[in-house]
């Protein structure tokens, strides 16, 4: 990777998205937490009900399922295993996690684990692999990340928080989420003998403001204010941005010998920050939403310093 492509991928993409996080936390200074809380709601619930679904059924619905794309899940979830189980260790069973609650080693090991592989890795990946870079980030979210984040996550935020008994139906939950259903539908469109481009161009025109308006609401979630890292959390960014998108890189280096972009998109996505949507899983499951916040907030400024790592290691 020479200095000129990255001062081109900067100016393309991360100058973007870090101009749309610094709005929402120059917005998050004239709110209180009733208005920050409000204002969050509302862009979720378009996100999660309009956006997100077009952005989904457009990926879906323009790719060639494959072992190719298909790989890019599957080494998404092995790495998140391989990384996950001693990051479990560390935070349960020795020194690094003992200063910390119960509540806060289990939202620490949700971080370590869950990426931001859909509204961080797809703007990335579209850049470095065109269409085809946006439907690997479609296929690790759909078919790695949120599947495993309403089974594997709510297990650890319910049993290893231990702050409540009553789960709800977490398998419910996944399946009432509108971007699952409007992704299979997509999946589905590729296999029928209709043209189904009208369609998918209005759900790329309706799914544009996905990426932007969930970095506006991350720069808005963030406690800006109070930015002191513990070593937990320094270690926890530590893993991931760095131990699972080499524990990936290894993976796929075994699995798939003959590397594609396909196989280095998977690394990129298992190297992108924590997603915002820990932030939400803590509160709603009662573990400790601020430092979560934190760890979101350390792992997304130094994903600016790990990423030129990657970008070298996969050429």
């Amino acid at each position: 990777m020479s200095f000129s492509f990255y001062l081109d991928l900067l100016a393309q993409v991360l100058f973007p998205m870090g101009l749309l996080i610094a709005a929402g936390a120059i917005w998050r200074t004239r709110l209180d937490e009733a208005g920050i809380r409000a204002i969050r709601g509302y862009i979720t619930t378009v996100t999660i009900n309009l956006f997100a679904p077009a952005l989904l059924f457009a990926a879906a619905a323009t790719a060639q399922i494959d072992t190719n794309i298909l790989s890019v899940p599957l080494l998404v979830a092995l790495g998140m295993l391989v990384t996950g189980v001693p990051l479990y260790f560390l935070l349960f069973r020795t020194r690094f996690g003992g200063s910390c609650s119960q509540a806060a080693r289990a939202g620490l090991l949700l971080c370590g684990i869950f990426g931001n592989v859909l509204f961080m890795g797809y703007p990335l990946l579209a850049y470095l692999y065109g269409e085809a870079g946006g439907q690997y980030a479609a296929f690790a979210d759909m078919a790695a990340t949120t599947p495993l984040l309403w089974t594997a996550g709510v297990w650890i935020a319910v049993k290893l928080g231990g702050q409540t008994k009553d789960a709800g139906h977490p398998l419910r939950q996944l399946f009432s989420l509108p971007p699952l259903w409007a992704f299979a539908a997509g999946v589905l469109a590729v296999q029928l003998p209709i043209d189904h481009q009208p369609l998918v161009n209005a759900a790329h025109f309706i799914g544009r403001p996905t990426v932007p308006v969930m970095l506006l609401m991350l720069g808005l979630s963030i406690p800006w204010n109070r930015l002191v890292p513990s070593k937990p959390v320094l270690m926890v960014v530590g893993f991931k941005l760095l131990l699972m998108p080499l524990a990936t890189f290894l993976l796929a280096l075994l699995l798939f010998p003959e590397m594609t972009d396909a196989q280095r998109g998977a690394v990129l996505e298992a190297g992108v920050p924590t997603m915002l949507m820990a932030v939400g899983i803590a509160d709603r499951y009662k573990l400790d939403v601020e430092r979560v916040a934190l760890t979101v907030a350390w792992g997304t400024v130094l994903f600016l310093l790990s990423l030129p790592v990657w970008l070298i290691m996969l050429g």
